[in-house]
């Protein structure tokens, strides 16, 4: 049984973006300094960040680890303000999200901009003028979903999900490459504003090897980007382990994704799944059970490690095979353009930012709702490790379009050639918090 790893746990064929709504003309403000970043603290946080991360920071962002501190900082802050101004200026917030050169930016639409892009300036962001405030995009979302489900079975099946893009102030609908007439049947009004892309492919779970370990923890601690084998229901899935974290009762339990779990029906009862450590190829002694898995909507389970092992879950603890640890701090919401890296036992450290938020897409039989995505690489057995921004935890990685591949090096160089660069989404980790009342991410 523990020697059939190999099984797909999605299925997503090639897919197209359709990209609703103009590309408007905008007017920018005169850049406004960071603000608000602390210098305390962060050249202290980056002296301890590991090595690994280190490197890739510098090879997947171009980023000293002083830069990625602040505009992690820098991220959750125009998080912040955003919740904020949504309420205050509903008629002109169209968005926030971080700039390629690490600018924060503030989108702003229709009569009442003025009032709001005062309250930008004072908080020392920048604006950007756009065509339509995110509430149209949304109500725009929702008439596009509406329409979806009045087309014909055999056609709204190839549609992939709907989502917004803050960035370029656009509706984008995700669909098969075969959907290619999808746009003639859009009302004429949408179909003059559309334009096609190539999207992801979302990868499948199998089997990988591992490489050795080291850390700063106990020898035999476990720690979220730590591989494992899932068994139940005749079936076998290796992922990674996600952040360490605690029950109500403050007992250790650890997050990671509900797919991972072969047999999530049963989750919670006697014939739970189990989940064994591994060294290599070979799986170890059982190290817990699945207490609770989600698989539509949000995309987690949650692990409840065995007597033996509840004091190795103990720790705050993300790294990657041959890597020292990440402590972890707290936790974050993604935010467009905010600096990210992920934790995989099979690729990894690996850093980009996020693209996206509220994402909905589906993957085979299940449907990722409200998830984030980003440009990161990961492969085959990534599934369920940590995301990460800053030292915050920030969700659980679901799906990749690059994860057939044997190496992200590999992923990359076809990405330059063919235009599909790596995508990964994910579930925020604050989701599955509230939806778990008395969970929390271990800070120590």
């Amino acid at each position: 049984m523990r020697s059939s790893l190999a099984r797909r746990a999605a299925v997503f064929g090639s897919t197209a973006l359709l990209i609703l709504g103009p590309l408007t003309a905008v007017a920018q403000a005169e850049p406004a300094a960071s603000p608000g970043v602390s210098e305390s603290g962060v050249s202290d946080q980056a002296a301890h960040l590991p090595i690994e991360l280190v490197e890739a920071l510098q090879r997947d962002l171009q980023l000293s680890p002083d830069q990625y501190l602040e505009r992690s900082e820098l991220g959750q802050k125009l998080a912040e303000f955003a919740e904020i101004a949504r309420v205050q200026f509903p008629d002109a917030f169209a968005g926030a999200w971080i700039d390629p050169s690490g600018t924060p930016i503030v989108g702003l639409a229709g009569n009442g901009r003025d009032a709001a892009r005062a309250a930008v300036a004072q908080a020392g962001f920048t604006t950007k003028d756009v065509e339509r405030s995110q509430n149209q995009l949304e109500a725009t979302r929702t008439a596009l979903s509406d329409w979806i489900g009045t087309l014909p079975p055999e056609i709204s099946k190839l549609v992939r999900g709907v989502a917004v893009d803050i960035t370029t102030n656009n509706v984008i609908l995700r669909a098969d490459d075969t959907a290619g007439n999808l746009i003639d049947l859009l009302p004429p009004v949408l179909r003059e504003a559309a334009r096609i892309v190539l999207g992801p492919a979302l990868a499948p779970l199998q089997p990988v090897a591992q490489g050795p370990e080291s850390a700063y923890y106990a020898a035999d601690s476990f720690l979220g980007g730590d591989p494992y084998a899932a068994v139940g229901g005749g079936i076998g899935l290796r992922c990674s382990l996600g952040f360490n974290a605690t029950d109500g009762n403050g007992a250790p339990v650890n997050i990671s994704a509900g797919h991972c779990d072969p047999n999530r029906e049963a989750a919670g009862s006697g014939n739970a799944s189990l989940a064994y450590s591994m060294v290599g190829d070979v799986s170890g002694p059982v190290i817990g059970t699945f207490e609770k898995t989600s698989l539509d909507g949000s995309d987690y389970s949650i692990i409840r490690p065995t007597r033996d092992a509840a004091q190795r879950f103990a720790n705050n603890g993300v790294r990657v095979p041959g890597a020292a640890p990440l402590g972890i701090t707290g936790t974050a919401n993604p935010v467009v353009g905010a600096p990210v890296c992920k934790a995989g036992n099979t690729s990894g450290f690996n850093c980009g930012v996020v693209t996206a938020t509220h994402q909905t897409v589906p993957v085979g039989q299940r449907v990722i709702a409200d998830g984030f995505a980003t440009n990161l690489c990961a492969l085959q057995g990534d599934s369920g490790g940590t995301i990460v921004t800053g030292t915050l935890a920030l969700g659980i990685s679901s799906a990749s379009n690059v994860g057939d591949f044997g190496m992200c090096q590999i992923a990359d160089f076809v990405g330059s050639v063919t235009g599909d660069n790596p995508e990964l989404f994910a579930t925020p980790i604050n989701t599955i918090l509230r939806e778990n009342p008395g969970l929390a991410i271990r800070t120590s």
